[in-house]
């Protein structure tokens, strides 16, 4: 049987999104300020309307089945939407009392943690921020699972991925806004002896690298660009970190690829040498990344701006 939308009771959805969240009827009435029976028949009625378990019990839990796995994700996006339309919420700063969690690698962090802070302290003190590792190229898994408010970072492949559906005119479950451009160059220690000429592919294939490699993977877009050449580096280590990155070509005769506004924040600046990169890669646009289902929240619109605020500031003080 076909569901009729037009006589669905949107209150079994509401439901259904909670006992989702929780895997638990208890917890999901609790939270609802219904009675556990009343969840129970909810999800009956729902149950009979889609033709579908939904969820079953699991343990001490519920566990949810297929369909359910498939539906919930827009279910809570429109009840999210909804909720943000018709009881669109305020947002004063100077009296929030919230906390939010930014995904993002520790080069961007240190390029935009020190205006954050600043806007905390004067503007938002009650407001926390949490910074988590940014552990892929792809951080709409982290968004759409709610694990963090916001990714910032360089994101090809998914702008790429958003381009095509917007083309397709597929509905985008993500939004994007850029912060700021810049560009890769090659980094090595002050002395090292290619940093006293110009550095040619043949170098820079020749030269033992370490790879900065968020995910671990001994392979990265810098790979890709010399593959395209028929070429290839030799990598002798992989880090996942930029900071840990500047700090070993201080100390060693590796080479690596870094973002160049990133060198000026290593406090390291006068221990490495920069070299243009010889061959053609893609600039750095380092972007914001979110869930539309946040798109209308205030305090989301806040943080969006809070940080591009901050993008805005770190650029300025990269062209002083």
């Amino acid at each position: 049987m076909t569901p009729n939308f037009r006589t669905l009771d949107l209150n079994l959805l509401r439901v259904f999104d909670e006992v989702m969240a929780e895997r638990s009827l208890t917890r999901a009435a609790r939270n609802l300020n219904l009675t556990q029976p009343a969840v129970s028949n909810a999800l009956r009625r729902l149950r009979e309307t889609l033709g579908d378990e939904l969820v079953q019990r699991s343990g001490q839990g519920m566990a949810p089945t297929a369909r359910a796995l498939t539906i919930w994700p827009t279910v809570r996006e429109a009840l999210a939407q909804l909720e943000q339309s018709l009881v669109p919420s305020e947002f004063i700063a100077a009296q929030a009392k919230t906390s939010f969690v930014l995904a993002m690698a520790d080069a961007t962090a240190a390029e935009l943690m020190p205006g954050l802070v600043d806007m905390l302290e004067t503007d938002a003190p009650g407001v926390t921020l949490r910074v988590v590792p940014l552990t892929t190229r792809d951080p709409r898994g982290l968004l759409d699972q709610e694990k963090c408010d916001l990714a910032v970072g360089f994101f090809p492949s998914v702008l790429a991925d958003l381009t095509a559906h917007s083309q397709s005119e597929q509905p985008l479950p993500f939004a994007h806004e850029r912060l700021y451009d810049g560009q890769y160059v090659c980094v090595m220690r002050k002395d090292h002896p290619l940093a006293r000429q110009s550095l040619s592919l043949e170098d820079f294939c020749q030269a033992r690298h370490m790879l900065v490699s968020f995910s671990g993977r001994p392979y990265g877009f810098i790979d890709e660009a010399l593959a395209a050449l028929g070429r290839r580096r030799h990598i002798v280590l992989t880090v996942n970190q930029f900071f840990t990155a500047g700090r070993v070509v201080a100390r060693s005769n590796l080479l690596t690829v870094l973002p160049r506004h990133f060198v000026s924040v290593t406090g390291i600046a006068d221990q490495l040498a920069l070299q243009p990169l010889p061959f053609e890669v893609p600039s750095v646009q380092v972007d914001a990344l979110w869930h539309r289902r946040s798109q209308l929240r205030a305090s989301h619109q806040w943080l969006r701006a809070a940080v591009q605020r901050a993008a805005a500031r770190a650029e300025g003080m990269q062209q002083t």
